[in-house]
């Protein structure tokens, strides 16, 4: 499903251009597939029940999380403890940390096997992806709402689907898979920054989502936007899944940017300003 969805996300962009500013995709050949991507799978890594963004150093304050990337995180962690820190992430160079609610089918936890975090250009103008900038070290997000009333909750973001079967439609709570799918969660972080705060009281303010493919005056920076793209090998009857925050509309990402400056900007760079294709390593598949 993601890869219809995604298909439909990026059919729109038109490549980049010399004379609007950044490079010239055209340069980098004509092999290249004109997306501003680049991604990082990042495989679990543990289970706490912390969350240092909204609970920092309050071990076993919140529900139970699921962690990708830092194998070291947990409530007391701080930006400094994640830079170098031992990743699952390819590649090992990303050393941020990813988490999200658990996921539980019958009281028992179920992680997900597949666990890519793409950085993405799609969403603005092609004009505004030239002027993208990199994610500052540091940066803090939280994307959709583990507090979510139901399926009308438009602060209920993140969507479920079947991986390979477009016939099923996304919905905010969880879906039934046909026996050779698998449940997948997707969700879009705000990609507007307000050029000054690393974090904010509510942990999301300090960000937004663009408004007619450019950023308001409020949030004026643009950067790469994250989607966080889970699958779990789960299929049939939706009865009995939960997540640790409640109902599936209750999904919900936190991000924490632990990477190396310098990688995070040549990625921007050589992947997402000119609209270029690139894999794990920041150059382009």
């Amino acid at each position: 499903m993601l890869g219809l969805v995604l298909t439909m996300l990026y059919a729109g962009s038109a490549p980049a251009s010399a004379e609007r500013g950044g490079a010239d995709p055209a340069a980098a050949g004509p092999e290249v597939v004109r997306v501003a991507e680049f991604l990082a799978e990042c495989p679990y890594s543990h289970r706490l029940p912390d969350d240092p963004i909204v609970y920092p150093g309050l071990p076993g304050a919140s529900h139970m999380h699921s962690f990708f990337g830092s194998r070291v995180t947990n409530a007391h962690t701080n930006v400094t403890d994640l830079v170098g820190s031992a990743s699952t992430c390819g590649p090992a160079v990303d050393t941020s940390s990813y988490w999200v609610p658990t996921l539980y089918r019958n009281d028992q936890p179920v992680e997900p096997t597949g666990t890519t975090f793409y950085y993405l250009g799609e969403g603005v103008r092609d004009d505004v992806i030239a002027r993208i900038k990199p994610l500052p070290l540091g940066l803090r997000i939280v994307a959709g709402n583990a507090k979510a009333t139901g399926v009308d909750d438009p602060s209920s973001i993140a969507r479920w689907s079947c991986l390979h079967h477009g016939e099923v439609n996304p919905s905010k709570d969880f879906v039934t898979c046909p026996a050779d799918s698998m449940l997948e969660s997707y969700l879009d972080f705000p990609q507007c920054w307000n050029g000054k705060d690393l974090d904010s009281a509510d942990h999301k303010s300090h960000m937004a989502y663009p408004v007619n493919g450019d950023c308001p005056a409020s949030h004026p920076v643009p950067v790469p936007k994250l989607r966080q793209v889970l699958r779990y090998p789960v299929t049939g009857s939706t009865q009995g899944l939960r997540l640790a925050s409640g109902p599936g509309y209750t999904m919900h990402g936190d991000f924490f940017n632990a990477w190396p400056e310098q990688e995070m900007a040549r990625r921007v760079a050589n992947c997402i300003n000119p609209i270029i294709k690139c894999g794990a390593d920041g150059n382009p598949s």
